[in-house]
């Protein structure tokens, strides 16, 4: 990330360590998209949200992280193992 760059993620079941993010001057945000859905208050908003994104994202504004490890569906027992092990940079892939 850049200098006083923000980070947007719908991720929030992990363990962090934000000092690199701190060091950076991150803003970090963290949106549970489930929220407008299970209590109906907000769905405008998220709809905004989400179409925004779509936007960057057809436009080539965001490029994902991939992990360099691919793995096929049936090692998805190993693919699951290197997330956990914490050695994985990016999303773990798992083609079909």
């Amino acid at each position: 990330m850049k200098l006083n760059g923000i980070v947007v993620t719908t991720t929030t079941m992990c363990e962090l360590d934000l000092t690199s993010a701190h060091l950076k001057g991150l803003t970090l945000h963290i949106d549970f998209m489930l929220i407008p859905m299970i209590h109906d208050v907000g769905r405008e908003v998220h709809a905004d949200i989400l179409s925004k994104v779509a936007a960057i994202v057809d436009s080539g504004g965001l490029t994902p992280v991939l992990d360099d490890s691919r793995f096929s569906l049936d090692q998805a027992g190993l693919a699951h193992a290197h997330l956990e092990s914490g050695k994985a940079m990016g999303k773990v892939v798992i083609q079909h």
